[in-house]
């Protein structure tokens, strides 16, 4: 099953690339991913009643931690994918692409879904790295779809920035090489992660510390942390739309799922706090910064790109923290501000379809003009501010909560860095919401399915999370915070 997981976006990659060009192919992605959606649950299910599960050869596994990232993955990729159909066929009929560059959008999206389970499931350092690596071509390639001078820009400054970021993980991962090669008993699984936790108090603490620098700072340029987070707002507003709601939704989470999985082992390994405190001060500072330039966004991709960086820097922040309440709230996090983000995308492309432009300036009215699009940007803004009842303002004050047992004097700086967040969105939310509308703006056609279903199962997580999630999330931070058997 879990190998299956990973032949279905191979072989769909595969037909994408010769049928790609047809204006029609959306609806094989989508099938594809459907496919996809429908293994991710039953992979689930056995995971529900067996518990991890590995590949005969140990190069695969799925434990409580990544299976409902899986699912997760797999969720938000069916649903863009619902999204990305009509909207790349009406950038077609505009002329923004061309047959071509249809076909390597669809090609890449299914090679996007690969890398990014090959990187959960995989249970070898060296192979997650193969993969992360992967995944940055993929969407290198999308970045540049539209071949103008501002999309290739972005596409090699990601491609420079996160291959200078990936390159550090690969000395990272030689560094946990050369530590596991030490022991004699390691032999072939000298980079199989299960073994390596289950050995992880007998490997040299000097070296799996200097190893997680080396692999924060690598991983971290995919997570989007400050200081290595300048491609991402580039990327976000020179791609395709749904290349943005994936990349917020998914390759965020698993670039951070990465540096946890390096963390568990470092905590094994030295007995102490040196990885979460590391982790307290990337995410911490990723946070901070990135709440103070929401201020100064004049396109409306951007402006969502950094509340990515912000939302990655709080979850950096919270798995740095550690013990289970600072835990929960990361893991909870990571899904709501997923399925909320890739929500606000979706919105977010049809808003600058509607006003022909992505300035912010230029982008008003929408409740007037298309109020179903204006409300959807109206809820899912609200929800990734961490309004109440929805599930951001739960995993934000859990993590409070959690801040406040073990660093309080840090209290302070979440309780403000949230506040200018609030005030950065709905300074710029307004007048694209409520403000008058330009003459001549119409409405256009909207499959916005994604959008209400994503926000409902927000809402949902912040009234009561289901005993299932809970389940996971319990026995997820168990295993992370090492109290529990693999």
């Amino acid at each position: 099953m879990i190998s299956l997981l990973l032949w279905v976006p191979l072989l769909g990659m595969i037909a994408l690339a010769v049928l790609g060009h047809r204006i029609k192919a959306g609806r094989i992605n989508v099938y594809t991913n459907g496919a996809m959606l429908a293994i991710s649950l039953l992979l689930a299910w056995q995971v529900w009643r067996r518990g991890a599960l590995e590949s005969a050869n140990e190069v695969l596994r799925v434990d409580a931690f990544n299976v409902y990232l899986i699912v997760l993955t797999a969720f938000v990729g069916f649903t863009t994918s619902l999204f990305s159909s009509p909207y790349m066929e009406n950038e077609l009929r505009h002329g923004r692409v061309t047959a071509g560059s249809l076909r390597l959008y669809h090609a890449m999206y299914q090679g996007f879904m690969l890398a990014m389970f090959l990187v959960l499931t995989t249970n070898n350092m060296g192979l997650m790295w193969v993969a992360m690596e992967g995944a940055t071509l993929a969407t290198v390639l999308l970045v540049g779809l539209y071949r103008t001078p501002e999309s290739i820009e972005a596409a090699w400054k990601y491609f420079i920035l996160c291959g200078l970021g990936i390159a550090q993980a690969l000395f990272g991962t030689v560094l946990l090489y050369f530590a596991a090669e030490q022991l004699p008993q390691a032999g072939e699984h000298a980079l199989t992660w299960s073994w390596l936790y289950q050995h992880a108090a007998e490997l040299n603490p000097d070296v799996l510390t200097l190893a997680f620098v080396f692999l924060l700072v690598g991983y971290g340029t995919k997570a989007g942390l400050v200081p290595l987070h300048n491609w991402l707002p580039d990327a976000h507003s020179e791609g395709p739309t749904p290349m943005s709601a994936i990349l917020s939704g998914l390759l965020l989470n698993d670039a951070l799922y990465a540096i946890v999985r390096c963390k568990m082992l470092v905590d094994g390994a030295t007995q102490g706090p040196i990885a979460g405190h590391m982790m307290m001060g990337f995410g911490l500072l990723s946070f901070l910064v990135a709440v103070l330039f929401l201020h100064r966004q004049r396109d409306i991709k951007r402006l969502y790109s950094y509340s990515s960086i912000e939302h990655m820097g709080a979850m950096t922040f919270a798995f740095g923290v550690g013990g289970p309440l600072a835990t929960f709230a990361a893991l909870l996090h990571m899904t709501v501000h997923s399925l909320t983000k890739s929500a606000i995308f979706v919105t977010v492309g049809h808003a600058a379809q509607i006003a022909k432009t992505q300035q912010i300036e230029h982008i008003r009215g929408l409740i007037r003009t298309q109020p179903a699009i204006g409300w959807g940007l109206l809820i899912g803004t609200l929800a990734i501010a961490g309004f109440p009842p929805f599930g951001v303002f739960t995993s934000e004050f859990l993590l409070l909560l959690a801040t406040m047992q073990s660093y309080p004097w840090l209290t302070p700086l979440l309780l403000l860095g949230i506040g200018i967040a609030f005030a950065g969105l709905f300074r710029h939310l307004h007048p694209m919401v409520y403000g008058p509308a330009p003459e001549g703006q119409v409405a256009v056609s909207a499959n916005l399915w994604p959008v209400f279903a994503h926000l409902a199962l927000v809402l949902w997580l912040g009234l009561a999370i289901p005993s299932g999630l809970s389940d996971w999330f319990n026995q997820a931070t168990a295993l992370i915070a090492g109290s529990a058997p693999l």
